[in-house]
């Protein structure tokens, strides 16, 4: 250790030139060798306390250097004093190429022993193990760990390189991560059952459409899926409520005091749990987003036979005139606005019909012919009947 006055405070380390994180001096007080720590005087006692060391005159703070190729660990951001692996009553497990290079010095993780589970069951669960514990009983990152703050970043980089050094890809190892929530898989169903059974409420309007542009006639399915539409929408519904709750529901907060990785000065310059807290916020946002757009999804499906009417219209092109043979028939089996595309598109099959008026509404349809020519009511009853529907005339020509 060597001991020199500057004026300028210094943030990278002297050694190596490498920028360092500021470490607390409970850190050092805690690790350093018994003739280290001594340094550090508190009330006239030679040991750090719970609550602290004096700094070393001189001394305002002090940078942990992790740098695998310097042997600086702490270094004085004012002053010249440094204190080198050999100087600590623990090894520097991230400046270290091999070995056991402690990772997780509170639960005992290393990369020798994530190898071991590598080895043994393809995967490691250090991370898991980390984060359970982390609850209770509680780390002490600032007194056990030399970073003096959460291992968790670097137990994600011990375990790529206990992967490398095991020359395993990463798709032959999965790297452990913390077990799905029931939650986030409620969330996905909710939102994949709301889509479907939107699409399936509404299939009695676009099903049909869907077969009449290949020439199937899909009135029968209509019909058929129409009795079912009451069911599915409540079944959208309901899975669109599950949806919301699971989404917006208040998430358990972190129980304050459990673990003090959170809570030391090193965490608050550049810890973990805030970086957890960004990344919770944006997947929070971006799960509330999806589920906007499901909705909205939903609901455009859901309502789809209320306003296809107004994009497909109910005749065939070609309006019906007062220069045509005209007549009024009452159409029984449409479903929805969807339904009258079909209706026309199967009385238009009839020879002699120039054009088709179908007005869902009212449940009519008015057909024209040539003014010399009778309207085929028999044809056109038998062509919707066909298309799963039933005609009765009603008014215009007399029946033929």
């Amino acid at each position: 250790m060597t001991t020199d006055t500057t004026a300028k405070k210094r943030l990278t380390c002297p050694s190596c030139e490498q920028k360092a994180k500021r470490v607390s001096t409970i850190t050092l007080g805690a690790l350093l060798v018994e003739e280290c720590a001594s340094q550090f005087v508190k009330d006239g006692n030679d040991r750090c306390d719970i609550d602290g060391c004096n700094p070393l005159a001189g001394d305002t703070g002090w940078r942990f250097c992790e740098s695998k190729a310097c042997d600086v660990v702490y270094f004085s951001e004012e002053g010249n004093t440094m204190f080198t692996g050999s100087q600590l009553k623990v090894l520097v497990g991230i400046k270290e190429t091999e070995g056991e290079r402690p990772l997780c010095y509170c639960f005992g993780h290393s990369v020798d022993s994530i190898k071991g589970e590598l080895r043994s069951k393809g995967q490691s669960s250090a991370l898991e193990d980390i984060r359970a514990k982390m609850k209770d009983p509680g780390c002490r990152c600032e007194n056990e760990n030399p970073s003096g703050s959460c291992c968790l970043g670097n137990v994600k980089k011990g375990i790529k390189v206990a992967q490398e050094e095991l020359r395993l890809a990463d798709s032959d190892i999965q790297m452990s991560t913390p077990a799905k929530s029931s939650t986030g898989k409620g969330e996905k169903i909710a939102k994949i059952g709301t889509i479907v059974s939107a699409i399936m409420a509404s299939s009695c309007c676009w099903l049909p459409l869907v077969l009449l542009t290949v020439g199937v006639s899909g009135a029968g399915i209509a019909s058929t899926m129409e009795a079912y539409r009451p069911t599915f929408m409540v079944v959208t519904f309901g899975f669109l409520g599950a949806a919301f709750y699971f989404t917006y529901r208040p998430k358990n907060a972190v129980v304050a005091g459990r673990h003090d990785c959170c809570s030391t000065e090193a965490a608050v310059e550049n810890d973990c749990c805030v970086s957890a807290s960004k990344s919770r916020f944006s997947m929070m946002t971006l799960n509330k987003a999806m589920l906007w757009l499901v909705t909205i999804m939903a609901v455009a499906f859901l309502f789809f036979p209320s306003y296809v009417g107004a994009i497909i219209g109910g005749s065939d092109g070609k309006a019906v005139t007062e220069n045509m043979n005209r007549a009024v028939i009452k159409v029984e089996g449409m479903a929805c606005e969807g339904c009258s595309a079909l209706v026309a598109e199967a009385i238009h099959t009839v020879p002699g019909v120039l054009a088709v008026k179908v007005d869902y509404e009212k449940g009519e349809t008015v057909v024209g012919t040539k003014l010399d020519q009778p309207v085929p009511i028999k044809e056109i009853r038998a062509a919707l009947e066909k298309a799963g529907f039933s005609g009765a005339f009603v008014r215009g020509q007399t029946e033929h």
